[in-house]
């Protein structure tokens, strides 16, 4: 059953990469899961470009295991040598959008969900969902969905990891910051150049250092990205904007981390959400002990992905390799896929 799973699988991703998914726009591709469940006699929901898929002996009183990745991509880069939506699979590689990132996770962890499906013995009820708007973020995404999919226990989350579990990932975010002066004639000694209090405050963002270090993701980093003052050479410009990229590490709520800054900053500080936490979980969880079982690597990850937006226990695992994501000509070894579907498998048959 596995190794008709495996070709089951890769027939699968080739299909979805030939067919355009950019976020927001994942209509035909959800359809595709939409035909799938239809021909294997699956009962699915939909909500968008959202799909989901229970086990066929779903039980209420039992602990569930959702199982999701995403169907969107981001648009391709202009270093392409060949065509993004056309699955190419030369030299032991499958190329083409999406293939690495996310569609290698997506559909092993696809097969995986169709290899319990109908199993009457097990622990832990199953949820497969292959979610839309990974990629930005998105509100019709996993933050849409999140509520329809009843009480979950614990989550796969299919990001290219090379089968290592990333047991904790950092959060994000993005900070708007104004500081005010006072306008002023440049030649004169007037006004309060809020280029200078800007400065300052961007100075202390770039020595300060939160005390508490987290033991997988390391410290919480601070990056000062755009900045945008004064309209003409003699004036003192009376507003300096600036922006702060954080990324946030699972010993700080992302409201504690806006409060220092409020009480540190001159400036005006304005998050443009807090929505997307940083994640982690324990390492004697079930899973991560089976993985270790597997000769699996455990690591806090400085990426993010649908994690951000689950409130519960989550481990973001899957074939293929991170650094490929978004690159030119994006592959993925067809031995990843085939190789983390048995992983996968392997994992959970000794959890479930």
């Amino acid at each position: 059953m596995i190794e008709e799973l495996k070709l089951e699988a890769l027939e699968l991703l080739k299909k979805l990469i030939a067919i355009e998914s950019f976020s927001k726009q994942e209509e035909n591709t959800a359809r595709v899961f939409e035909a799938l469940f239809l021909e294997k006699g699956i009962n699915y929901s939909k909500l968008k470009n959202n799909v989901w898929a229970k086990n066929k002996y779903f039980n209420p009183k039992l602990p569930t295991i959702l199982l999701n990745s995403h169907h969107d991509t981001v648009k391709p880069n202009a270093g392409y040598t060949n065509n993004p939506l056309e699955p190419l699979i030369k030299d032991g590689k499958l190329y083409g959008l999406g293939s690495n990132d996310a569609g290698g996770p997506l559909v092993s962890l696809l097969a995986s969900f169709l290899y319990f499906y109908d199993r009457q013995d097990l622990k832990y009820n199953f949820l497969f969902l292959a979610s839309a708007e990974e990629e930005i973020s998105g509100p019709d995404g996993v933050s849409l969905v999140k509520e329809q999919l009843g009480d979950i226990d614990f989550a796969i989350v299919g990001e290219p990891t090379l089968m290592d579990a990333a047991i904790a990932e950092k959060g994000l975010i993005v900070v708007d910051c104004e500081a005010e002066g006072k306008a002023g004639h440049a030649a004169r000694e007037e006004g309060v150049n809020a280029i200078y209090i800007a400065l300052k405050d961007i100075q202390w963002i770039e020595n300060y250092a939160f005390p508490k270090v987290s033991e997988t993701l390391g410290p919480v980093k601070m990056s000062v990205t755009l900045i945008n003052a004064g309209t003409q050479h003699n004036v003192v410009p009376d507003r300096c904007s600036f922006v702060i990229d954080i990324r946030v590490t699972d010993v700080y709520s992302n409201e504690e981390i806006i409060e220092v800054l409020k009480e540190n900053l001159q400036s005006e500080v304005k998050p443009r959400s807090l929505r997307l936490n940083s994640s982690s979980i324990n390492e004697n969880h079930p899973f991560v002990l089976s993985s270790k079982n597997h000769n699996t690597k455990t690591y806090g990850s400085p990426t993010m992905s649908d994690q951000a937006l689950m409130p519960w226990p989550s481990v973001k695992m899957g074939p293929g390799d991170s650094a490929r994501s978004h690159s030119a000509d994006e592959f993925i070894y067809v031995n990843e896929i085939l190789d983390g579907i048995e992983k996968y498998i392997a994992i959970l048959e000794e959890v479930v």
